[in-house]
């Protein structure tokens, strides 16, 4: 109890830390306090540029916190929830001490710079760091261990948000994946005593504040369930499009085989001109969302502001920045509800009531549908706000939200990054102390067979495949990177079918790699087991932490092998 005090107390002051550098740096690099309210002014700094100082900010920033991510911890990289989720999943709470500083400095340039995205993430992977370096330090058993990294998130949430309870539901929802009563416990003392100390820094203020709202008509409630509705699918919508813009920037940098440290800098450019022509996608724009739940912008603009957000958060983390997606969640829904109120209380005056109701249910639905976490979405959204009356609407469609994200994918935007990396927070074997499926893969994984050119030819590639043991071989580029691999299957299919030469070219490998889930070195065994199962063949690759290069080959009799030998130990940072 006296380490979750000690753990909540670090976090708040942390908090408190992050906010003012994220303050300063936004006025080093904007000259404003909040660039997103004041759209289009000249930075006081450098007037001679105009408007477009926007462009060379993010570049600039990205000079700075890229090579501190990629030199220190790449960790702090992207959003940061997953690796903590991950931490206390697989690895029993165990996060690089250097994480804290790093993430705080990378975090704040990121969104000083105009960086779209929250400052949710960041506190929340600092507070964990802080509270497993605590329990490193005075050796505690692993359950407390990953108890006080749960004390930590809980404690960066309520500090930064001045929400004390959604701090609690956050870190046993989210991060913690249980109910109990000694977490819920220590997490409300981390919690309470975070929330005190930034009370005592920012005011005890509500987030936003709405006008009046009363439930008048009971029809209302079927408005409201819709807005859930589509709130989920487009919270939804946003996760997709979040790795889909990651992925197109990671195979645009590959193809320019740049340095990783430079990516922030050059993808600033990008980011810079979305900013010019958007200003209000600067930083995490908060003036803007409560301006939209006020009723300020018209329909087309709101809608606007909604693809602008999508796209400017998914460009800061596909170019490598590091920030929260919890602010552009609710961003996202506020412009989808404000939108749907304006619709609404056009086409139903006497019926559909406050602008600004709609906006505050669509900000929680969307959180609900992106994160599919709706009791932390409802006590958030109640305390951010301070408005009880809505309480029931905003139940109704949070619940809605979140059963529409489950029908459309199994993942969130928390745990689909982990499971694009092979590890499957939900797979059974990969808990901590499994007898299968703790170990990580490059203890078991054995050696690359043969591999194939994406060149060869399609009878060679036989005689190959013929000889080898595994009936499945890796293929490469002529810079031996990663392709995918070729089955003994897919050759026979393609030697046994007729092929007009005069009509079309020789088939090559290349041409017929399939690419199965990915699986590196560092996933954990029982992770990587579900991919292994639904591989195309009797083996699975293994890239590095790169994705780009071989590194072992993974069979189920290596797996089978794991069970007669001794868990290594792991080491005390992975």
């Amino acid at each position: 109890m006296v380490m979750a005090v000690a753990v909540g107390a670090g976090a708040g002051l942390g908090s408190i830390v992050f906010r003012w550098l994220i303050q300063f740096f936004t006025g080093v690099f904007s000259g404003h306090a909040d660039y997103s309210a004041t759209a289009h002014h000249n930075n006081p700094h450098i007037p001679w540029l105009g408007a477009f100082f926007v462009v060379l900010a993010p570049v600039v920033g990205g000079l700075l916190y890229g090579p501190l991510v990629d030199r220190f911890a790449k960790e702090a990289r992207g959003h940061g929830v997953p690796e903590v989720m991950l931490a206390v999943a697989q690895r029993g709470g165990r996060i690089n001490a250097r994480v804290a500083v790093v993430k705080s400095l990378a975090s704040a340039l990121t969104i000083g710079s105009g960086g779209s995205v929250g400052r949710e993430g960041p506190i929340v992977q600092v507070g964990s760091a802080l509270g497993s370096t605590v329990a490193r330090i005075v050796r505690l058993t692993e359950e407390r261990h990953v108890l006080l990294v749960a004390c930590g998130a809980a404690g960066g949430i309520a500090a930064t948000f001045n929400a004390p309870l959604a701090g609690v539901f956050f870190a046993m929802e989210l991060i913690l994946g249980v109910f109990s009563v000694e977490a819920f416990g220590a997490t409300v003392l981390a919690s309470v005593t975070a929330s005190v100390i930034g009370r005592a820094a920012f005011g005890d203020t509500a987030f936003l504040t709405l006008p009046p709202f009363h439930l008048d008509h009971l029809a209302q409630y079927g408005l409201f369930a819709f807005l859930g509705v589509v709130a989920g699918a487009v919270g939804m919508g946003f996760t997709r499009i979040l790795y889909l813009v990651e992925d197109a920037c990671d195979w645009v940098w590959g193809k320019l085989r740049g340095p990783e440290w430079l990516r922030p800098a050059a993808g600033g450019l990008l980011l810079g001109g979305l900013l010019l022509a958007l200003p209000q996608m600067y930083g995490v724009g908060y003036p803007v969302l409560e301006r939209a739940t006020e009723g300020t912008y018209a329909i087309g603009f709101l809608l606007l502001l909604l693809a602008g957000k999508i796209l400017a958060t998914s460009l800061t983390i596909g170019i490598g920045g590091s920030g929260g997606v919890f602010a552009p969640s609710l961003f996202i829904g506020a412009m989808l509800g404000a939108a749907y109120g304006i619709a609404t209380h056009d086409a139903l005056p006497g019926l559909a009531g406050a602008v600004g109701a709609y906006a505050l249910v669509g900000m929680g639905a969307t959180f609900a549908g992106a994160a599919r976490a709706p009791i932390t979405a409802v006590v958030i959204l109640f305390e951010l706000t301070g408005e009880y009356s809505i309480i029931l609407p905003l139940m109704l469609a949070i619940v809605l939200a979140t059963l529409t994200s489950r029908l459309l994918s199994r993942d969130t935007i928390y745990t689909l990054k982990l499971t694009r990396r092979g590890v499957d927070l939900h797979a059974p074997g990969t808990a901590p102390g499994a007898k299968l499926g703790n170990q990580l893969v490059s203890s078991v994984m054995e050696p690359v067979p043969t591999p194939l050119k994406g060149s060869t030819e399609l009878a060679e590639a036989a005689d190959q495949l013929r000889l080898s043991e595994h009936g499945v071989l890796p293929v490469l580029d002529t810079e031996d990177r990663y392709l995918g691999v070729l089955t003994a299957r897919t050759v026979t299919e393609a030697l046994s079918e007729p092929v007009d030469e005069a009509a079309h070219p020789a088939v090559t490998v290349r041409d017929l790699a399939e690419s199965p889930r990915p699986v590196t070195a560092d996933t954990r065994l029982g992770s990587a087991l579900h991919a292994l199962v639904n591989s195309p063949g009797t083996g699975l690759p293994v890239l590095g932490a790169d994705r780009t290069r071989l590194v072992g080959w993974l069979t189920h009799q290596s797996a089978l092998r794991a069970l007669h030998a001794p868990t290594p130990a792991q080491p005390a940072h992975e």
